[in-house]
């Protein structure tokens, strides 16, 4: 999906794929499953060793990209990630990090900023709530002023790696106005329940925030700035399930074709039969779309163009909507082994699945792409 043009990136891509490859195969994945682990922070440390959570940040920062383009190399990492389903907090690290970065709001943040590139902390973005769809700048969380500084109150769901996190960011609303706290997760009033997710290893939680206290120092960015942040967060958090998405189309598409090379009936390979060859071009169709629709995506975002916020949905549209189909009939062609628990298909499923609704669902997009493309004929 990502173009590994120059030598740089080809070696970062290389390495990236090398250390998945040997530390994160698919039978670790089901290793972890069994144990009821959602990853490994020692794991975790070690791919942070590698940039994978310093690919945001700028130089000044102690931060740094393969490239010049942390956005394009992020999105080269999420890719490698989805050949091999491989869990770790790289999304909810990357979006956490996108929003400090832009907000450079003080030195306690440089610390925590510094902590989550060393892959010696762990922090995720708190911006769903229950019973609510994709909404982030209008939290039901209220943030009330106080002598000291803030009272968070309310709950938060679907906080990915929350109980495995040592920070929340909190979108929360104050004076009715959205704006970013960053919580400890072991601070007083903070309760975390895990929750069930149909992934193997990616792990949510639901955290109840009773009177929690926070100083001036724990907000991020500003009542002005913060829509803008949440937009970039998004759009961050977006490409990445898009680019992991495309690599796990990617797997299951090379996958099947050397099945139906390799399986024969009535003497003669299933990739030679007619009809199956259309199930293929389809799928070949489906495969190349995606991967457009999320370099798009990925390029807009990077450049901070002002489509930005246009073809991050458009990509979560398309890949939301055709690839969950096109692993149902990579189950299909792979006849009865393709349904059963041995079989890895089902892992990528699980995935792909899970991110068709997290960060809006193809409808929510599909009506957000109507609502952006009516307010520019409006403008023009």
């Amino acid at each position: 999906m990502t173009e590994a043009t120059s030598p740089e990136r080809l070696l970062f891509a290389s390495t990236t794929q090398a250390f998945l490859e040997k530390e994160m195969p698919l039978g670790r994945v089901r290793e972890l499953h069994a144990a009821g682990v959602a990853f490994d922070p020692n794991w975790w440390r070690r791919a942070a060793e590698l940039g994978w959570a310093s690919l945001l940040v700028p130089d000044e920062l102690g931060g740094g990209s393969v490239s010049g383009d942390g956005v394009q190399d992020v999105a080269l990492v999420a890719e490698q990630i989805g050949r091999t389903v491989a869990p770790g907090p790289l999304h909810p690290v990357s979006t956490v990090l996108a929003g400090l970065v832009d907000a450079r709001t003080g030195p306690v943040h440089t610390g925590l900023i510094e902590a989550l590139i060393a892959g010696e902390a762990v922090a995720t973005w708190a911006v769903y709530e229950p019973g609510r769809s994709w909404a982030p700048l209008t939290p039901g969380v209220t943030a009330t002023r106080t002598a000291s500084g803030y009272r968070l109150d309310g709950v938060k769901d679907r906080v990915e790696a929350g109980a495995e996190s040592a920070v929340l960011l909190v979108v929360a609303a104050l004076d009715g106005q959205p704006l970013q706290f960053l919580v400890d997760t072991d601070a007083a009033g903070v309760r975390i329940d895990s929750q069930k997710s149909i992934d193997l290893v990616k792990r949510y939680a639901r955290v109840q925030f009773d009177a929690v206290e926070v100083d001036d120092a724990a907000v991020v960015g500003t009542a002005e700035t913060t829509p803008a942040l949440i937009s970039r967060q998004s759009q961050i958090a977006q490409i990445l399930q898009c680019a992991e998405v495309v690599g796990v189309l990617e797997a299951v598409f090379d996958m099947t074709v050397q099945w139906s090379l390799d399986r024969h009936s009535f003497g003669r390979p299933l990739a030679s039969y007619q009809a199956l060859k259309h199930k293929f071009a389809d799928m070949k169709i489906w495969l190349e779309t995606s991967r457009a629709t999320a370099r798009a995506a990925v390029n807009a975002v990077a450049e901070r163009s002002t489509d930005a916020d246009l073809s991050a949905s458009v990509a979560k549209s398309y890949i939301g909507e055709h690839a969950p189909g096109m692993l149902q009939l990579c189950i299909q062609l792979h006849g009865g082994i393709g349904v059963t628990w041995e079989h890895d298909l089902h892992l990528y499923l699980r995935r792909v699945s899970l991110y068709r609704s997290l960060f809006g669902t193809p409808e929510e997009h599909n009506l957000r792409v109507y609502a952006i493309t009516k307010a520019l004929e409006a403008a023009s």
